[in-house]
C-alpha cells in the first residue's frame, strides 16, 4: 500500500495542508498513521475521499452536511436519499437566493436611473445621499421621492 506525506496529499488534490489538517481536526477526514519521524502519512483511498470532500463543495453541501455522508457511507449505509435531500434543500436555497438577487439588480437598476436626473446642488441633507432613498419611494420621480426627506441648508459633498 503506498503511502504520502501531507504535501503531496496536498498537490495530487489541489488542497492546502492548512485545510488538511482542519478536515482531519473536523472529522472529515481520518486522523492518519503517524512515520517513525512523527511526519503523517496517508493512504491512497484519501485522495478519492479529498477529492469527494471537495467535489460535494463545490454542489453547495457545509463539510457537515460531507461529515453526514462519509459517516454514512463508513457504515456500509447508501447515501443517496440522503444526498438528494440535502441537494434539493440547496437547490431551493439558491433559487430563493437568485430570485433575491434579481430583486436587488432591478432596485439598483432603478435607483441609478433616477440618480442620473439629480441636481448635486440639490443634496443639502446631512445624512444622507440623494441617491439613496426609502425603499418605498423607489419608481417615483426624483423630485417626489426627495419630497419627504428632511433637508437642512448644509451643504454635504456629493459625488457622482
Amino acid at each position: 500500500m503506498r503511502c504520502m506525506n501531507i504535501g503531496e496529499l496536498g498537490r495530487l488534490t489541489g488542497t492546502s495542508t492548512k485545510a488538511i489538517r482542519y478536515y482531519e481536526e473536523i472529522g472529515v477526514l481520518r486522523e492518519p498513521e503517524r512515520s517513525a519521524n512523527g511526519y503523517r502519512t496517508y493512504e491512497l483511498e484519501t485522495v478519492d475521499r479529498l477529492r469527494f470532500v471537495k467535489d460535494a463543495q463545490l454542489t453547495g453541501l457545509s463539510l457537515a452536511e460531507i461529515t453526514t455522508i462519509l459517516d454514512q457511507r463508513g457504515k456500509g449505509e447508501s447515501t443517496c436519499e440522503h444526498v438528494m435531500s440535502l441537494l434539493d434543500h440547496h437547490l431551493h436555497e439558491l433559487d430563493s437566493r437568485i430570485k433575491a438577487l434579481k430583486n436587488t439588480r432591478t432596485r439598483l437598476v432603478t435607483i441609478v436611473e433616477r440618480a442620473r436626473q439629480l441636481d448635486p446642488s440639490e443634496c443639502l441633507d446631512p445624512n444622507r445621499c440623494q441617491t439613496i432613498v426609502p425603499q418605498d419611494s423607489i419608481g417615483e420621480p426624483a423630485h417626489t421621492a426627495m419630497a419627504g426627506v428632511h433637508k437642512t441648508p448644509k451643504e454635504h459633498a456629493h459625488a457622482h
